[in-house]
């Protein structure tokens, strides 16, 4: 695997005034040999001008965050990573890399979760280039490499957990957000290292069941928040009444016997559990005494 060199080039202002120096002697020195029609003058004249102006072609400017990976006759010398204006050899090839941090958004994806079901999920994905000779020479297009990997991450991280958490402490795509952001970061970092990615961050940006069975997951959930909410009800419910036969044994308010006790559980029950506001029956007696 290739591994990154750094090198640095001649300071790109210094050999400008040189070569600009050098170009204005070469041409003086070409008119005067025209003029005293000296041949060899000539020659070297326009020789030294000719090597001079290619020499012009080493300067090279860094900005910064940014490398340059240079080549020479196909063979990798290093990466100018030091900013500013450089002079190197003028026959070798600058590939320019950006070493900013940036972000990608991948398309919504249609994948199934570990339960079979259909959901559409998408993630943003923050990475920047560490290894730059990795990244120009392991992969053809680092970029192109960077989102199709992500995308192929994001579809393993979707299908290896469920949306919902069904038993406790289940990781779930909707619920362990820190914990799936972390598996997606590793996930995607793991296949791009080849390339001298480095991924910063990686969380999922859109979750939701497809289309076709989104209405009956939402009842499906409403269902469970009712099931969760009656549970609630009827456990505050069962405290009430026993908290309330207890207060009227202690405060010996009334006595009743069994089937009283059970008459009275049956009606608190019925109102305290009831989704509806009771309505009062008052016993007035009867016609016949």
């Amino acid at each position: 695997m290739m591994k990154e060199k750094e090198i640095k080039g001649i300071n790109g202002f210094l050999m400008f005034f040189v070569l600009l120096a050098v170009v204005v002697l070469s041409i003086y020195s070409l008119v005067n040999s025209i003029r005293n029609l000296d041949a060899p003058w000539i020659i070297l004249s326009v020789l030294v001008l000719a090597v001079t102006i290619v020499l012009m072609f080493g300067l090279t400017v860094v900005n910064p965050n940014e490398a340059k990976v240079i080549q020479l006759f196909g063979r990798y010398k290093g990466s100018l990573k030091q900013q500013g204006f450089q002079w190197v050899n003028p026959l070798t090839m600058r590939r320019k890399i950006s070493l900013r941090v940036r972000n990608f958004e991948s398309s919504k994806l249609k994948v199934n979760d570990h339960d079979g079901n259909p959901v559409e999920i998408a993630a943003v994905v923050v990475w920047r280039v560490v290894e730059t000779a990795e990244a120009a020479f392991e992969v053809d297009d680092y970029e192109h490499f960077v989102h199709v990997q992500s995308e192929a991450a994001v579809r393993i991280l979707a299908t290896s957990y469920p949306y919902d958490a069904h038993q406790e402490g289940q990781i779930s795509l909707r619920m362990s957000v820190v914990e799936i952001s972390q598996k997606l970061r590793d996930e995607i970092q793991e296949r791009l290292t080849k390339a001298g990615v480095e991924v910063i961050e990686a969380r999922i940006s859109h979750l939701a069941y497809a289309p076709e069975i989104a209405s009956a997951m939402l009842r499906r959930q409403q269902a469970s928040a009712i099931i969760a909410a009656r549970q609630k009800i009827v456990e505050g419910a069962v405290g009430m009444v026993e908290m309330a036969l207890d207060l009227l044994n202690a405060k010996q308010v009334v006595k009743l016997d069994e089937e009283r006790k059970a008459t009275m559980v049956s009606n608190l029950l019925v109102v305290l559990c009831s989704d509806r506001d009771a309505q009062p029956v008052v016993n007035t007696g009867t016609l016949y005494q």
